[in-house]
């Protein structure tokens, strides 16, 4: 196959077009770090948290519509071994953004956290802050890594042009652009490249169902044709796996420093509710287009193609089948458009991951440990540095396996296990402290690694209930073991914490023992809330008591002075007002008619 010379040209326009707004955005930035109040590492990180409603939607679901989503879910569908019951990510991505709508997103704006890691550091200390950042930091480089490799593959397939080539371009375009604006620049490129993904992935669906070489999917849905039905199913004993992989992709997103980054930017609590809520809408349209690619694929004569036998499944090509399809079954000027999907997807992904990462190590390593009185302008180049050293690390993890499924399904699996009861703990539990996170840190970690994960060839020591061979003959567990893990590191924080608490608290054993200071923690914390208890009752008084003068003297009615007209006071202000003028009142030396 001769180099695609029109789609090399389609794709140039494409990166000229993301390279640009990129630059746009950075100049934006520029302007708004001039209005803006806070420090330069915010308006980078956060975008001076003061993102537009609507390009916060947007730039939250190009963070998860990415090249491995539209990818993963196509090869999913088309495997014969699993079926569009196990295309999981859209649906469970509706629960993810509900939850952190809902729970997630109050707590970290309440504090104005920076990163996600934020809470960690406040409550447990830099050293064990440090090592929670590192599987978190491990994800975000899995995550680059899947989003590359979609997108080599695709480029390969369509353009012909060589997978190292596909890779090195994109993620070069994806760092520059990175660097030059922060989060504006990779807001306002989403923007661009979810309208295209949108389009594109559409406009190749009509092409692709009415081909000829594959028959009406409604027929192979149930029914196996070529291969077996594109539907899939579930049976009894796999259900464990399909819960437990329904939940992984559902909490696991829940410990992502690209979806608080998000969240911690919108203006307010409401703009970041709305931001969730809209954006697990636009996720399920998004699924679809996929979902139908792959099950053109599953109906499809493979030997009636000039790609001929065996199949793309036989050849192991499962991975790639979105490309193939693209490739084979649709006129050469519409795969280039669906090339041009795969690539916005791959883009609106791999910024985020690239930022993310490069905002917990700035933040909370760089800043908050090597160098607290860092400068502004020193922090913009450690971003930089970072943004460009995560680039090139998942960049050449993609030359170690061409499944999208395998960095997908890793990187979530780390964020699941390990980070998403660290994380619930810290934001909903005061209990937790440094002794239960190190415990249920390392019982996540070894429980992990022990259980095994066939995708990257590891055998199970642990075998749970019902662990067995799979239909490709890898030892496979099929029980829930994952979402079991995550319980058991969640109640190994709480418990384990419990029981310090106890132990230094009633002085079991000496306060010297203590290396987290659970006991002058709670000491503190108990004099902060008495602190601010008091202070509160003082304004109250103060203000009970400035009422009552004024009462006294312009002889005014208490109701007008407690109330005056012209303030807006809500019911809620207006019976502390009126409550804190009835308490001074029943202690006052005061006469009926001061009350008229």
């Amino acid at each position: 196959m001769a180099l695609n010379i029109p789609g090399l040209v389609v794709m140039a326009l494409f990166y000229l077009l993301i390279l640009g707004t990129g630059i746009w955005a950075s100049l934006r930035s520029k302007k708004e770090e001039k209005k803006c109040t806070g420090d330069g590492m915010e308006i980078t990180l956060l975008a001076g948290r003061n993102i537009n409603l609507l390009v916060g939607i947007f730039t939250l679901t190009a963070t998860w519509v990415g090249g491995g989503f539209i990818l993963g879910i196509a090869e999913a569908t088309y495997n014969p071994t699993l079926g569009a019951v196990w295309a999981l990510m859209p649906v469970p991505y509706v629960l993810t953004f509900f939850l952190g709508g809902f729970f997630f997103a109050k707590p970290m704006r309440e504090n104005k956290y920076v990163t996600m890691m934020d809470p960690f550091q406040k409550k447990y200390g830099n050293v064990l802050a440090s090592a929670l950042i590192f599987p978190a930091l491990v994800a975000d480089v899995l995550w680059v890594a899947r989003t590359l490799v979609s997108l080599g593959g695709t480029m390969s397939v369509i353009l012909d042009l060589p997978y190292v080539y596909s890779i090195i371009i994109s993620s070069v375009v994806a760092i520059i652009y990175t660097l030059l604006g922060g989060l504006y620049s990779v807001a306002y490129t989403d923007v661009i490249q979810l309208i295209l993904i949108f389009i594109s992935l559409w406009v190749c669906v009509p092409f692709m169902m009415t081909n000829p070489h594959s028959v009406d999917i409604s027929l192979t849905a149930y029914n196996a044709t070529f291969q077996a039905p594109w539907v899939g199913t579930v049976e009894l004993d796999e259900a464990g796996k399909w819960f437990d992989d329904f939940m992984l992709l559902a909490l696991g997103g829940l410990a992502y420093q690209a979806f608080y980054q998000r969240i911690l930017s919108s203006s307010s609590y409401t703009q970041a509710q709305v931001t969730c809520f809209a954006s697990s809408a636009c996720c399920l349209v998004l699924g679809i287009p996929s979902v139908l690619i792959g099950a053109v694929a599953a109906s499809t004569d493979w030997n009636s193609t000039s790609y001929g036998l065996p199949t793309p499944y036989e050849r192991d090509q499962a991975g790639s089948i979105l490309p193939i399809a693209l490739q084979y079954l649709t006129p050469p000027y519409v795969s280039v458009i669906g090339i041009g999907a795969v690539a916005a997807a791959v883009m609106s992904s791999m910024d985020s991951a690239l930022l993310s990462s490069a905002s917990l190590f700035s933040s909370n390593i760089y800043k908050n440990i090597i160098r607290k009185q860092a400068s502004d302008c020193e922090m913009q180049w450690v971003i930089r540095i970072s943004v460009v050293v995560v680039g090139l690390a998942g960049t050449g993890l993609t030359f170690l396996d061409s499944s999208v499924l395998v960095f997908w399904l890793v990187g979530v699996d780390m964020s699941y296990t390990i980070m998403f009861p660290q994380l619930v703990c810290i934001l909903f539990f005061k209990v937790s402290n440094g002794y239960g996170a190190i415990v249920g840190y390392i019982m996540g970690l070894v429980m992990r690694i022990l259980s095994g994960e066939p995708l990257i060839g590891l055998p199970p020591s642990i075998q749970f209930p019902g662990c067995r061979l799979d239909k490709e003959g890898k030892l496979t567990q099929y029980f829930p073991f994952r979402t079991a893990i995550m319980l058991i590191s969640l109640m190994s924080i709480l418990l384990v914490s419990l029981l310090a608490s106890i132990i230094f608290n009633k002085g079991l054993l000496p306060e010297k023992w203590d290396v987290f200071n659970v006991k002058r923690r709670q000491r503190a914390t108990s004099k902060v809330a008495h602190v601010k208890r008091t202070n509160s009752e003082k304004e109250e008084a103060a203000v009970a008591k400035q009422l009552l003068d004024t009462t006294k003297r312009v002889g005014a009615g208490w109701r007008h002075v407690c109330l005056p007209a012209g303030h807006d006071f809500t019911e809620g202000e207006q019976q502390q007002r009126l409550d804190a003028f009835y308490s001074l009142y029943s202690t006052a030396d005061t006469t009926a008619a001061d009350m008229s």
